[in-house]
């Protein structure tokens, strides 16, 4: 049994630096098992998401054989899955990265329960968050509800440093059968679009890495100034890497945390929203019906209209409001929304058309490469008013005045508005070449008139929010 294998059941991690389930069992010695199980959970996944999964996995699949390793591959109810590969390969047990969300928990769980019953080892690590969510606690020992606490609770938090990259796999003595990745198609959902985001997409650990480097060096410095202007190149982009952890948490803090005691004048505020995905995913723990219930229990009188045809018209950038289609036609195109963008989208949904804010996050869970469970909920409820906003006040943002103050020369607009171009850039024209042909959209057609004023969905929405708070 001393080099009995150990399985490491991959998920939200794919990477091989800073990764504390695999180092401990390189550490122990074992030979190693790479598995990824595509189950009941994954299966679920929206269209872009489960197409980013899949290009996901092929990367690391190559960073493992670059390793002498190789990816499993298995697809079915993950108990019953860990059961046969342990009894194929000898395995001792199995390591995992730690998930939050309230199905993983649940699935994870029994997993640990039904493997430590059958005298098999079965052990979970931290990696896809920065803190553990019970570790933060107000001095009332309860969750935090409000950001700017949670912030200060943290700041000042010794964070561990970050673990350098497994080098080196040893191989069990028998390889387990795997199922081949093209088989599983999924990207299927995606049709046609598929070939349109991977023009946009940076899949896998290197370039998640490249991409941080690049960031700090020409970036950062502008960060505060810039990430509110969608037609800068001020952001990271590294959701799109996170959430599939091709790159930790942990990496960004202490990449971004020695810039700021460098000077660095954008690096706290970057630090800032990293801790605000960490936020997302304390009130998700805490909270787990945040994804489908208000988290204010009183907005389950606020008069939101359920799916149509005025929210067809927004999932498909035709509102006839360039600052939202612009928004909505750059998440169809490059799988990703720029965050000023989605909040003024989900704004107009929400309070401009009056629709339920769980229409728009069903939409975004099937359309963003970077969709994080956590990070999507509070967020729609945060501009939905239904969720976790300090703020004294009901927040409507306009669409016009917002791209007044962050697209003023209307480069955002023009990047992905084909109407009314002579010579529209490609990021414009792949919208249509992304979308399904059932649309019948073409970018020569003339552009929508709006489907409400501004002033009259305004006026609307107050109207609405005063009827619930009388």
């Amino acid at each position: 049994m001393d080099k009995a294998p150990l399985i490491i059941w991959f998920r939200r991690d794919l990477r091989l630096h800073d990764h504390p389930a695999l180092q401990a069992a390189v550490a122990a010695g074992r030979p190693i098992v790479p598995l990824f199980i595509l189950d009941p959970q994954a299966e679920a996944l929206g269209a872009a998401p489960k197409w980013r999964l899949g290009e996901g996995l092929a990367a690391f699949a190559r960073a493992l054989e670059g390793l002498g390793s190789r990816l499993i591959l298995r697809r079915g109810p993950a108990l019953k899955v860990l059961r046969s590969v342990i009894a194929e390969t000898g395995a001792e047990g199995v390591h995992w990265s730690r998930l939050y969300d309230p199905e993983a928990r649940l699935r994870d769980s029994a997993v640990k329960s039904a493997l430590r019953a059958q005298g098999h080892l079965a052990r979970s690590f931290p990696g896809h968050l920065l803190f553990e969510p019970w570790e933060v606690e107000t001095k009332g020992g309860g969750p935090y509800r409000v950001y700017s606490p949670f912030w200060r609770a943290v700041q000042g938090r010794a964070l561990a440093p970050v673990l350098p990259a497994v080098e080196r796999l040893e191989a069990p003595a028998r390889w387990p059968h795997s199922e081949r990745l093209a088989d599983w198609h999924l990207g299927a959902a995606m049709n046609r679009g598929a070939r349109i985001v991977g023009k946009y997409a940076q899949v896998g650990e290197a370039r998640a890495l490249a991409r941080l480097a690049r960031f700090l060096d020409e970036r950062l410095d502008g960060y505060a100034q810039d990430r509110d202007f969608p037609a800068k190149p001020g952001t990271s982009g590294l959701s799109e890497n996170l959430t599939l952890g091709e790159i930790s948490p942990r990496t960004i803090w202490h990449a971004a945390w020695r810039r700021l005691h460098e000077g660095a004048p954008g690096a706290e505020t970057f630090l800032k929203e990293l801790v605000w995905r960490e936020f997302a995913w304390h009130l998700y723990y805490h909270f787990p019906e945040m994804a489908r219930a208000n988290w204010r229990a009183e907005w389950d009188a606020f008069p939101w209209r359920g799916d149509n045809q005025d929210a067809e018209a927004w999932r498909r950038g035709m509102t006839g409001e360039p600052f939202v289609d612009a928004a909505m036609r750059e998440m169809f195109t490059t799988g990703t929304m720029h965050n000023r963008a989605r909040m003024i989208a989900a704004s107009y949904l929400t309070k401009h058309l009056l629709t339920d804010w769980r229409v728009g996050l069903r939409w975004f869970q099937e359309c963003l490469i970077d969709w994080d469970p956590a990070s999507n909920a509070m967020g729609w409820q945060w501009v939905a008013g239904s969720g976790p906003d300090a703020a004294p006040y009901f927040r409507i943002f306009n669409p016009a005045g917002q791209a007044e103050k962050f697209d003023p020369e209307g480069s955002y607009r023009n990047r992905f508005l084909a109407e009314g171009q002579r010579n529209p850039p490609d990021p414009a024209r792949d919208f249509f070449s992304a979308v399904p042909r059932s649309w019948r959209v073409t970018p020569d057609a003339v552009y929508p008139e709006r489907l409400v004023s501004l002033d009259a969905g305004r006026a609307r929405a107050l109207a609405a929010y005063q009827g619930l708070r009388g």
